[in-house]
């Protein structure tokens, strides 16, 4: 006979939902295969949806979303393109919501690049040049600045990487945001560029 599992009740999954945005069922099979342990479900859930991601991230996505959120105040913008595959998937309320909280993302983090690999070679360099130079980092014996400055550039990259920050105030980053969206959704996504205005700021 089947163990029961009493205390997965609608408000937990509903809880659930909240954190991941997955499906009720989802949800509730989650739930039923960790015992009820919310954290676990949650990171079973996360682990399929990066699977899923995995799965989808090869498939060619030319369709989408170009967006303007315009900040109150008219003072901060951003304009950002997001790509799925389909046509009918760009119109859907949930896709719209996350190409929004995206462009809102891009203004409140002053987000630079979308994804780690966009960052120019060159850039990239010259970040770590100028960490490795850091009066601090000369300090230390030489055989540790290498670690030093990788740790460094690895908190710079997730304080101007879109993919690599935070969202919001939650726990999870932008990357972790949208492997969830691209499991839910069923489409491959990916935010393919932005650009951030701010008054008066020189171009």
């Amino acid at each position: 006979m089947a163990m029961s599992t009493p205390n997965i009740g609608a408000a937990l999954v509903k809880e659930l939902r909240e954190r991941t945005g997955a499906g009720f069922m989802d949800c509730k099979h989650a739930l039923e295969e960790t015992g009820g342990d919310l954290e676990k479900a949650v990171a079973l859930l996360r682990d399929r949806n990066q699977a899923t991601a995995a799965r989808k991230s090869g498939r060619d996505a030319r369709e989408g979303l170009i967006y303007s959120y315009i900040h109150t105040g008219g003072r901060i913008g951003s304009l950002i393109e997001v790509n799925c595959e389909t046509d009918f998937v760009a119109r859907t309320e949930q896709f719209q919501k996350l190409v929004r909280d995206l462009a809102m993302q891009v203004v409140a983090l002053r987000a630079q690049y979308p994804t780690t690999e966009s960052v120019p070679g060159p850039v990239l360099e010259a970040r770590r040049n100028e960490l490795l130079a850091d009066e601090q980092v000369q300090k230390k014996p030489e055989a540790i600045r290498a670690q030093i400055v990788e740790g460094q550039l690895k908190k710079w990259l997730q304080q101007v990487v879109l993919y690599e920050q935070p969202f919001r105030d939650t726990e999870i980053t932008v990357r972790q945001l949208i492997v969830e969206s691209i499991a839910t959704i069923g489409e491959n996504i990916r935010v393919r560029r932005f650009v951030r205005f701010e008054l008066g700021e020189e171009p």
